[in-house]
């Protein structure tokens, strides 16, 4: 095509057109991005060890460079969230944590369903264990079944039980390996006021949490971690409070009548 015929009609720019050139002058630190599409539902996860960078390649929707899959995408696309991570090893951990309990429409890798799990956990006066089980568990509550993607959301949940119980400890005291995933078969959680009270809190939170109202769990981990002081104990709070709200979403989701 001549040179003159390709500046009559430039490549299109549908995210450029919809979020701005500011919005490709992102941070330069590693992290996910979630597109979601005008009814607020996620399309694609995907994460990069530059959002700056990565960012960029969505700019322009070249028909004869991208693929048509891409190119719907893109068309759709009305907002891109961004989650920060402390390096690429932790955004790949989130991206993957992410496509499991997700599942994007226009995501191809990382989605596959395992086979069907169970969460489950006994209430135990002030020591509660949450431990992933193909079939529930005599005596033990269980919620599910789900794919691979309650291995996450029992990393999550953990974390923000850990973090409501045990504000002035913060992360420096949490077991080692949770900052991470690293659970454990049975990953048992202690309150250091050792107060039964507190566990039974924690009965009248999950229980509407695991019935697909995750409001007043995520109230009540905000008013329980308001003496977090460290900033990297807020992001990894609010981090794992937005996969606990995008697991029970995307449950819901799935669940609801067509």
């Amino acid at each position: 095509m001549p040179t003159s015929q390709t500046l009559l009609f430039p490549d299109p720019r549908p995210l450029v057109e919809r979020l701005g050139q500011d919005f490709f002058r992102q941070t330069e630190r590693p992290g996910v991005y979630l597109m979601r599409d005008a009814q607020e539902h996620i399309l694609y996860v995907g994460k990069a060890k530059n959002l700056k960078k990565r960012l960029k390649s969505y700019r322009v929707a070249n028909p004869d460079r991208m693929a048509r899959r891409h190119l719907r995408l893109l068309r759709a696309v009305v907002r891109v969230e961004l989650q920060e991570c402390a390096d690429e090893a932790a955004a790949l951990a989130k991206e993957a944590e992410l496509l499991l309990a997700l599942r994007p429409k226009f995501d191809r890798t990382g989605t596959w369903p395992a086979k069907p799990r169970f969460l489950v956990w006994p209430w135990n006066d002030t020591r509660l264990a949450l431990a992933i089980s193909e079939t529930p568990v005599a005596g033990w509550q269980a919620f599910g079944p789900f794919g691979g993607g309650i291995v996450h959301l029992r990393a999550a949940l953990l974390r923000l039980l850990w973090f409501a119980l045990n504000p002035a400890y913060g992360s420096t005291a949490m077991p080692a390996g949770w900052a991470h995933g690293r659970l454990g078969e049975i990953a048992t959680i202690s309150c250091a006021r050792n107060s039964e009270a507190d566990f039974h809190r924690i009965e009248m939170v999950l229980t509407p949490l695991f019935a697909g109202k995750h409001d007043g769990f995520v109230a009540w981990v905000g008013e329980w971690t308001k003496p977090l002081a460290y900033a990297h104990d807020l992001a990894m709070r609010d981090a794992d409070l937005e996969t606990v709200i995008q697991f029970m979403e995307a449950k819901a989701r799935r669940t609801r009548p067509s």
